[in-house]
């Protein structure tokens, strides 16, 4: 019966013998590459920016509170699903006067 550590060194081998053929795939799709690159009259600038640059994220600004139960002191926007604290009551009990 095989032990776990000969399992181990068993997938320790196979784990090199990957790596060694991912290597070998590689260097195979770069010379396809190049070869490809040459016949065309093809650079590296021709295949254009390798990333293209991200829009910047504007902040957001915080939404106002709306409601505010008083009892609890728990707030909501009024956008989404309505809280717990506000179901079978009318909203306008709630209403945060400005």
């Amino acid at each position: 019966m095989t032990t776990y550590q000969e399992y181990q060194a068993k997938i320790a081998e196979l784990q090199k013998q990957a790596e060694q053929a991912r290597k070998n795939e590689i260097a195979q799709a770069k010379e396809q590459i190049a070869t490809i690159m040459r016949d065309f009259g093809l650079s590296i600038a021709d295949l254009g920016p390798a990333v293209k640059a991200a829009k910047p994220v504007k902040p957001r600004a915080p939404v106002p509170m709306k409601y505010r139960d008083d009892k609890t002191g728990q707030t909501w926007t009024g956008r989404g699903r309505a809280p717990k604290w506000l179901e079978g009551r009318k909203k306008e009990e709630f209403l945060i006067k400005q």
